[in-house]
């Protein structure tokens, strides 16, 4: 007789299966023993099915065919292999009048942006991020501008393949590796707080709304309305909670070293 056995799903820890932008990979392995001498040993048949996400996905699937930086790599060395923003926007093909237009758009919240400027020690934004990712070129340019206004917090961007460890550890609350992935970190280097896909304003809103046929044009208005106010808020926050000694990833503690 025929019988079907899938393989057990990868480990997602330091010796999992890659992860890579658009790409999702599973099998099933079909295994017929031999009828006779005249059909010796196992006849193995396994079937291999690829799916490929939208390039606009902010969700990065797994791909265990891509190599990866390991999750013992340095978080400050990933940091410093990063670019500015100003580098990762000139080289920036996908939803480019968006990314420019976002970092370009009316000035800060005075308010918040004073609230940043009054908090002591030097800060590091590492973001983890995809061109064509709806969510970071709805967030990220904002922060960048927040970041151009303070003169003790940096701003570093890599793609989610460099830095694929730190998603795995800030997965989204169902337990998505997605991009935007924002973590800070304090002047030794130690990560302090996190951002993770969206605001938190806009996630509970997700929540509710996802299944509508108008989920992603409702999505976008809520950003064009919003200005990047709440995405700033939650990073002032983030930055204002790690200089007072109670680190947290949005709403949640930020893990232990």
């Amino acid at each position: 007789p025929v019988t079907s056995r899938r393989p057990k799903a990868p480990r997602l820890g330091p010796d999992g299966p890659a992860l890579g932008q658009g790409h999702l990979i599973f099998g099933t392995v079909l295994a017929r023993p031999a009828p006779g001498p005249q059909l010796q040993g196992m006849i193995t048949l396994t079937l291999t099915a690829t799916l490929f996400l939208s390039p606009t996905s902010c969700t990065v699937a797994l791909d265990w065919r891509i190599p990866r930086v390991a999750p013992t790599d340095s978080i400050v060395r990933l940091f410093d292999s990063g670019r500015t923003f100003g580098d990762f926007l000139g080289s920036a093909t996908a939803r480019r009048e968006t990314w420019t237009g976002n970092y370009s758009a009316v000035a800060l919240d005075p308010g918040l942006l004073a609230r940043a400027r009054a908090v002591p020690g030097r800060w590091r934004l590492l973001a983890v991020l995809e061109d064509g990712c709806g969510d970071s070129a709805n967030t990220i340019p904002w922060v960048a501008q927040l970041v151009d206004s303070l003169v003790n917090v940096e701003l570093r961007i890599v793609n989610s393949r460099q830095g694929r460890f730190v998603m795995e550890r800030h997965r989204t609350s169902d337990g998505r590796a997605a991009t935007p992935t924002v973590v800070l970190l304090d002047a030794e280097g130690k990560e302090r707080g996190c951002f993770v896909e969206r605001p938190l304003a806009l996630q509970s809103w997700v929540s509710r709304n996802k299944s509508s046929s108008d989920f992603l044009e409702r999505k976008y208005a809520w950003y064009r309305a919003d200005a990047g106010r709440e995405t700033v808020r939650e990073i002032v926050e983030l930055i204002e909670s790690a200089a007072l000694g109670t680190p947290r990833c949005q709403s949640a503690p930020a893990p232990e070293d």
